[in-house]
């Protein structure tokens, strides 16, 4: 039997606070979708000036991280190189932006990030997710 890490409201603070924190250093109003293994959400944060639809946008990004396994823009390269048929997968945003978390080789799960450039997006989720190393 395996065993895992597993996300706490501890962890799933301390990453959305590294994040946020990235995003404000950059003046970037973006949303933070926190996810666990399976895509079910644990935290959501939409900073000021934000547009609705990043919320949308930003846990959506979280949760093909985390059920794929990958960066959500592995996606977006798959069909921007000539696979146009991931746009029908179901729970899947091909837009860079989600980014898994993985401890000791598992994805425990994901953050995602929407309101501004794709690689902004990126950019905030990585640092949230970098803060647990």
């Amino acid at each position: 039997m395996k065993s895992k890490a597993v996300l706490t409201q501890t962890e799933v603070q301390q990453i959305l606070n590294a994040a946020r924190t990235e995003a404000q250093n950059n003046q970037w109003a973006v949303t933070i979708a926190i996810v666990d293994d399976g895509g079910h959400p644990l935290a959501l944060e939409r900073l000021d000036d934000c547009p609705p639809v990043s919320a949308y946008i930003a846990t959506e990004k979280a949760r093909t991280s985390a059920l794929g396994r990958r960066e959500s823009k592995n996606y977006e390269e798959m069909v921007n190189g000539g696979r146009p048929s991931f746009l029908s997968a179901p729970l899947l945003i091909c837009l860079e932006g989600g980014v898994p978390i993985i401890i000791d080789g598992q994805v425990i799960g994901a953050v995602g990030v929407s309101g501004v450039t794709a690689p902004q997006d990126a950019q905030v989720a990585r640092a949230g997710v970098q803060s647990l190393k």
